[in-house]
């Protein structure tokens, strides 16, 4: 069996007085004294082992940690209360923080865990000295709204939340499917959605697989409950579990333009991304459009979510309102820049830490 703990990472268990927490570390090169304490924060479906080519990358007077969220990686499994949008994420990394001593720290989120790290800036931003968001879920949550300001296309979310997963992909979790026979495997999955560029992760791609099988299923996590609509596709979110967290009436941190102190926003995208963009494939009303699912009610009724759109009406709200962001666009990347543009991605990081680190953070 392959080792999933890369040399130079350290896995440990942290208990807190909300969950035990996975953590692992590559330590600073003076560890009494870091010159920097960056903070990961994973996706859906995956956990803090896919940072770990960015965390041995990181310059040696670097501390690095990787959390895994309740129900993912080396974690706790409990369940998680939708109705709080991505809070009990947030408030969970915040616990690991506690345990740990950490006052402030420099937080990335990729994808659903962009959403869990502004949604932590919103609640205690004092706690944050900067944010790093990758492939991060639009301000709005994922799907069922559309226009810059995240308009919503029902007052239910239809489409959204825990029907919105694939049952088969589901399934194949449980079963711990490791093979790439059908579209909806998880390998398969990540190779098609989650990299542009799978042929550059064969050494690796045993490991992000038997990450992403990590993942807790059933209502209380991965995908979550699901509740009946009018409209189409005829469901729309619970209040149980991990998609739902996301659905547009239960998570919006929009609110993060207001914030009195605004830690400078580094955004990395990939142009090639699958999953967050402005015409995703995994949302329902863009495969209504694309005819993929039948009986789509048309544009006027269910428009796409324009996704990057969101995020960037935000983030300049946000800068005019007096907080810096950068925007790093990279051409040849995917939903996970961090492994398609790996140079790139630790470079545009290092240089956003240590800016701020030296008082000087990089604006737009």
């Amino acid at each position: 069996m392959t080792p999933t703990i890369f040399d130079g990472i350290t896995a440990s268990r942290v208990e807190t007085p909300r969950y035990v927490a996975g953590v692992l570390e590559r330590p600073a090169s003076d560890p009494a004294n870091p010159e920097a304490t960056i903070v990961f924060v994973h996706g859906n479906v995956s956990s803090a082992l896919f940072f770990q080519p960015t965390m041995l990358a990181l310059p040696a007077g670097m501390r690095a940690l990787a959390v895994d969220l309740r129900g993912f990686g080396d974690s706790e499994t409990k369940p998680v209360d939708a109705t709080r949008g991505l809070g009990d994420f947030a408030d969970d990394v915040r616990s690991v923080l506690d345990a740990l001593g950490l006052a402030a720290v420099h937080l990335v989120g990729w994808s659903m865990g962009g959403g869990v790290v502004m949604q932590l800036a919103l609640e205690a931003p004092a706690r944050v000295l900067s944010l790093t968001l990758e492939s991060p879920v639009s301000p709005y949550g994922f799907g069922g709204t559309h226009g810059p300001d995240g308009t919503r296309n029902d007052e239910d979310g239809a489409g959204t939340g825990g029907g919105a997963a694939n049952p088969d992909f589901v399934a194949r979790i449980e079963a711990g499917d490791t093979s790439a026979d059908e579209q909806t495997s998880p390998r398969t999955v990540f190779r098609t959605a989650y990299v542009a560029r799978p042929e550059l992760q064969a050494e690796h791609e045993d490991i992000w697989v038997a990450s992403m099988l990590t993942t807790a299923t059933g209502v209380d996590n991965y995908p979550g409950d699901v509740a009946p609509s009018p409209n189409w596709p005829g469901f729309s979110a619970g209040t149980r579990g991990v998609l739902n967290t996301m659905a547009p009436q239960l998570f919006d941190v929009s609110g993060i333009v207001d914030l009195a102190f605004k830690p400078p926003v580094l955004w990395v995208r990939g142009e090639k991304d699958a999953i967050v963009s402005d015409a995703s494939f995994f949302d329902l009303n863009q495969l209504g459009k694309l005819g993929v699912l039948p009986d789509w009610p048309g544009e006027e009724v269910a428009p796409p979510q324009p996704m990057v759109t969101q995020m960037r009406a935000v983030l300049d709200r946000y800068a005019a309102n007096g907080g810096t962001y950068r925007e790093v666009a990279l051409p040849e990347a995917g939903h996970a820049p961090h492994l398609d543009e790996a140079a790139t991605f630790v470079h545009e990081l290092v240089a956003h830490v240590e800016a701020v680190e030296h008082g000087s953070p990089l604006g737009r």
